[in-house]
């Protein structure tokens, strides 16, 4: 076998079936090799971006490795902020790039550029071949720590002329998953136990180790109230009575008043991100902080933990809910507290559905939420939707919930949505946008109707840059500066011009009708959703303040001032 049909061999041997990717010169051995091949289905997106993003969700949606592909020079470039968006949230990811020819590197060839240089800071680990004979060796090994420990993109990069060389070396042999260990958690039950206020904080570490089913266990079993951040929503399950939503800089009031008033804290696979924290010396001041994380570089980090475990987390979940099942904390006075704080101060959206009002993107996303099944994916791009949809949709699983977490990347929904729908091509997955945000990545319709996914669009749209905005009203003396979108193309054309069928609507009584529309449709189709420019999301903190200080609308004028924070 040549180069490239070692790449493929290690594709069937891990069951890899599904790629992303767009050919071009230095990449073409690849492409060649899979003409012949049966059994990996080469999707081809319209912009390499796209493709690094769709495999992105991909492997979000299913748990599994998602793959991206793509030539030298720009091609692989466009591929960068699809990677770094999966290492910001730490998603599995095997990214093949072409290289010119080994004797042309450094020489300023065409399409040349040091893709591994450029790359460092966004991997788990990259690899620039230098002799065939290694190639199904580090195929093997790329494959295994993408997926290994804590997930991330990891990166090969082939010169043409390595994936044209017979390679002698026979292909590798599957390695063996490393060994997993629980650590001792007697320590932490006595926190807990000795714990008036304790507080469950999970992030997405829970859903990237596979725990859900062990983590809902745990906490029913303690019965602890419970935050999630932005990746971990969706960990509680619907109707999970213990659960105060979202904490954070757009979080719920009940969620921010149980961090700040507990008095111990149990971190499980979060990293402390700056959007969920606020000003870190005024997290969580009266707690002690157990932090459960698979990767030890993200202890001690930010907040020095008074207890670290680190190892399996299904293992320490399963340990926690076998001791707790037979001696349950006690804690009911904590819990009646939380409830009504949730009660009280839970996200909140009027839901009249026969007013002739302009909708609001809240109340929007509440009957979306109420009128979709169960196991619907829906995948976000990044704005004031996405942050609505965090508030006001339930998700019943974390992998249900596709949206950028660390680097917030618009343009990210549509690929995302694309990627999950191939990971089941049965499911319902709708991507939920900005008008701002679908315009980044809007060549991907074609991708849609190539491949016939019966994706449904929802597009957002009031004619703005809304969160961006909303940030300039608010700490920046309402000095608007380059926000405005009021040329946006007709939305429901465009997507006509792709041979998909779309509706507009405007008015709260459209609502389900609309969504119910798209629903039952047998095919892609876009809803238009006109929303009002001055429609903010509440509550909000202010960047770099604390979570204690929460701007609702009733607030908003105490909250201008001239500078942000950064």
């Amino acid at each position: 076998m040549n180069g490239a049909q070692h790449i493929l061999d290690a594709f069937h041997r891990h069951s890899i079936n599904t790629v992303f990717g767009y050919p071009g010169g230095c990449i073409m051995p690849l492409y060649d090799a899979l003409v012949d091949d049966v059994g990996v289905e080469h999707v081809l997106c319209r912009h390499e971006q796209a493709c690094a993003l769709a495999a992105d969700g991909f492997a979000r949606a299913s748990g599994n490795l998602g793959v991206c592909i793509a030539t030298s020079g720009p091609g692989a470039t466009n591929l960068i902020t699809g990677v770094a968006n999966a290492y910001m949230d730490s998603i599995p990811m095997l990214v093949i790039t072409g290289q010119v020819p080994s004797p042309l590197i450094g020489t300023d060839a065409f399409q040349e550029t040091d893709i591994l240089g450029m790359t460092l800071g966004i991997v788990k680990h990259s690899y620039l071949i230098d002799d065939a004979e290694t190639l199904p060796a580090i195929m093997e090994e790329a494959i295994t720590l993408a997926q290994s420990g804590r997930p991330g993109p990891v990166w090969i990069d082939i010169p043409k002329n390595i994936l044209l060389a017979d390679v002698a070396a026979p292909a590798a042999t599957k390695a063996d998953a490393p060994e997993s260990h629980c650590p001792d958690v007697t320590e932490a039950l006595a926190m807990l136990r000795s714990a008036k206020r304790p507080l469950l904080y999970s992030g997405g570490g829970v859903s990237l180790a596979q725990a859900e089913d062990n983590f809902r266990q745990f906490a029913q079993a303690s019965g602890m109230p419970s935050v999630v951040t932005l990746k971990g929503i969706g960990n509680a399950g619907k109707g999970n009575p213990h659960n105060l939503g979202m904490l954070g800089m757009h979080g719920s009031r009940a969620a921010n008043k149980a961090v700040d008033e507990c008095d111990l804290l149990l971190v499980i696979g979060a990293r402390l991100d700056d959007r969920a924290t606020g000003k870190l010396d005024g997290f969580a001041p009266n707690a002690r902080m157990i932090h459960i994380d698979a990767d030890a570089a993200e202890i001690n980090k930010l907040r020095p933990a008074d207890l670290a475990l680190r190892g399996d987390l299904n293992q320490v979940l399963e340990a926690f809910t076998t001791a707790l099942s037979s001696e349950p904390l006690s804690i009911g006075n904590w819990q009646k507290q939380c409830k009504t704080w949730h009660t009280t101060g839970g996200f909140q959206a009027a839901d009249n559905e026969e007013s002739l009002a302009p909708i609001a993107g809240p109340a929007f996303i509440r009957q979306l939420s109420k009128i979709a099944p169960d196991d619907t994916v829906i995948a976000c791009d990044v704005g004031q939707h996405q942050m609505w949809v965090a508030q006001h949709y339930e998700f019943d699983h974390p992998r249900h919930h596709l949206t950028s977490g660390g680097l917030g990347t618009m343009g990210f929904g549509l690929p995302a949505a694309i990627g999950a729908q191939f990971a089941d091509r049965n499911s319902t997955v709708i991507n939920v946008t900005g008008d701002g945000s679908f315009m980044m990545n809007a060549q991907e319709l074609a991708t849609i109707r190539r491949y016939n996914l019966p994706l449904k669009l929802i597009i957002m749209d009031n004619q703005c840059l809304g969160m961006v905005r909303q940030q300039q009203e608010l700490f920046y003396n309402n000095r608007e500066s380059h926000i405005n979108l009021d040329d946006n193309p007709d939305f429901v054309a465009m997507a006509r011009a792709f041979d998909i069928p779309a509706l507009h609507i405007e008015r709260t009584d459209q609502i389900r009708r609309g969504i119910e529309a798209i629903l039952a449709y047998d095919g892609p189709m876009l809803l238009h959703v006109a929303i009002s420019r001055e429609e903010n999301v509440w509550p909000i903190v202010k960047p770099g303040g604390s979570n204690k200080e929460m701007i609702d609308e009733t607030r908003r004028t105490s909250a201008s001032t001239k500078e942000q924070v950064a």
